[in-house]
C-alpha cells in the first residue's frame, strides 16, 4: 500500500526538480512523521545541491528474465537520477540504499566505480554467450554526472574493443560527446541507440523532466545520430493519458523526419512510491487535469494505480490502452517505422576481452 501523501503545505515545488516531497522509505525500520508543533522552525530551502557517494562494483551486469523486454542484460553506471523525472519507474530501487525515491533519487546519486574492470572480468568468463547489453537499464547512463565521471564513454570504449554489441536508451544531449565513438561501433553493426520522446511541449517538459534535453534538443540528436550512420530509433516513452497521449501522432511524425528508424511506446507505469509522487506533481502544476489524468491511468490498470504483470505493465489494457496502441500502430506503419525489437546487431564477432594485466597482450 502506497503511502499518504503528505498535506499541501509539506510539498515544494522547486525549480529544476521533479519530486514535491520525499515519500518514507518503506525498508526503513521506523518512520518519522513531521507535526507543526508551533515553535520556529528552519525554512524549506527553495533548491537542493546535488550530492554524489561512490559505491564499489561488485559486479557489472544485471540479469532479467522479463518477457517484456528485448534483452536479458543491462549495465547502470549510476543509481539515481539528475534528470529528475517525476514518473520514472526506477525511483522505488532507491529505497533499497537507504535513500527516498522522491528528492533523494534525484538529489543523492551514487556513481559505481570500478564497473570497467568489473565488466572485463564478466566478458572474459568461460561459457559468456553474447547477446546485446542494454545501457540505461534503469537510470540514464547519460545524466549529467556522466560529463564528470565518463564511465558510460569508458564502457563503450571496452565494448567496442571486443566488439560487444549494445543498444542505448537516453534523453540526453551528451551521446553526443560520443559521436565518433559510437560511429565506430555502428560501422561493425554493434550499436543502436533509442532516444526517449516524451512531448513536444517545453512547458510540459519543464516540469515533468526537469533536468533533461528539450524536445527540439533530442530531434536533434536523432538528426545528428542519423547523419552519422549511427541506427537511431525513437521510444514515446511513458505515454500519460489525459497529458501526453494527443501528442503521439506529432511525436512519432517529428522523429521520422529526425532519422528515426525505429519506434516503440509504453504506458505510464506507477510502481510502488511513484504513483503519490506523480498525483502529487500532478496536483501541483496541473491541478484542473488530476482527478481527469488519474481516472484514465486506473482504467487502463485494471482500476489500480500500476499493474505489475508481464505482458500488461508496458501496455495496459481496456479500451483507451488499446485505442493508444492503435493509433501508434496505425501512424508507425504510415511513416515506415520498425518496431524496436528488430536489432539486427552482430553478435558473432565477439572476442573476449584481453584481461588486465595480460603480459601476451
Amino acid at each position: 500500500m502506497h503511502d499518504p501523501r503528505p498535506d499541501s503545505a509539506s510539498q515544494t515545488v522547486r525549480k529544476g526538480r521533479g519530486a514535491t516531497y520525499d515519500p518514507h522509505n518503506r525498508f526503513a525500520p521506523s518512520r518519522v512523521v513531521e507535526e507543526d508543533d508551533g515553535w520556529w522552525q528552519e525554512p524549506i530551502p527553495d533548491k537542493l545541491p546535488t550530492q554524489v557517494r561512490e559505491e564499489p562494483s561488485k559486479s557489472a551486469l544485471s540479469w532479467n528474465r522479463s518477457p517484456d523486454l528485448a534483452f536479458d542484460r543491462s549495465l547502470n553506471p549510476y543509481r539515481g537520477c539528475e534528470h529528475g523525472c517525476i514518473y520514472c519507474f526506477a525511483r522505488p530501487s532507491h529505497a533499497y540504499w537507504d535513500y527516498s525515491p522522491g528528492l533523494d533519487f534525484e538529489t543523492k546519486l551514487i556513481a559505481r566505480t570500478g564497473l570497467v574492470e568489473r565488466l572485463r572480468e564478466e566478458l572474459c568468463k568461460p561459457g559468456y554467450v553474447c547477446r546485446p547489453i542494454n545501457l540505461s537499464g534503469n537510470t540514464d547512463c547519460y545524466q549529467p554526472l556522466e560529463a564528470e565521471r565518463r564511465t558510460t564513454r569508458q564502457l563503450l570504449e571496452l565494448l567496442l574493443e571486443c566488439r560487444h554489441p549494445v543498444t542505448l536508451v537516453t534523453k540526453s544531449s551528451l551521446i553526443l560527446r560520443d559521436l565518433e565513438l559510437l560511429s565506430a561501433m555502428a560501422e561493425q553493426r554493434l550499436v543502436r541507440v533509442f532516444i526517449s520522446l516524451t512531448s513536444l511541449d517545453n512547458q510540459l517538459k519543464r516540469t515533468l523532466e526537469p533536468r533533461t534535453a528539450g524536445p527540439r534538443a533530442r530531434l536533434r540528436i536523432m538528426e545528428e545520430l542519423n547523419t552519422a550512420s549511427i541506427p537511431v530509433g525513437a521510444l514515446v516513452s511513458p505515454v500519460i493519458p489525459g497529458l501526453t497521449d494527443h501528442e503521439l501522432e506529432d511525436l512519432l511524425e517529428a522523429a521520422s523526419r529526425a532519422g528515426a528508424r525505429t519506434a516503440n511506446w509504453m504506458l505510464l507505469r506507477l510502481p510502488h512510491e511513484v504513483a503519490p509522487l506523480f498525483e502529487a506533481w500532478l496536483e501541483a502544476h496541473y491541478p484542473e487535469r488530476a482527478a481527469k489524468v488519474m481516472s484514465l491511468i486506473r482504467q487502463c490498470r485494471g482500476g489500480k494505480d500500476y499493474d505489475a504483470r508481464f505482458g500488461h505493465r508496458f501496455r495496459g489494457e481496456g479500451v483507451f490502452a488499446d485505442m493508444i496502441n492503435q493509433r501508434f500502430r496505425r501512424a508507425s506503419r504510415r511513416l515506415g517505422l520498425q518496431d524496436r525489437t528488430e536489432m539486427g546487431l552482430d553478435t558473432q564477432s565477439f572476442r573476449p576481452p584481453h584481461p588486465q594485466g595480460d603480459l601476451f597482450r
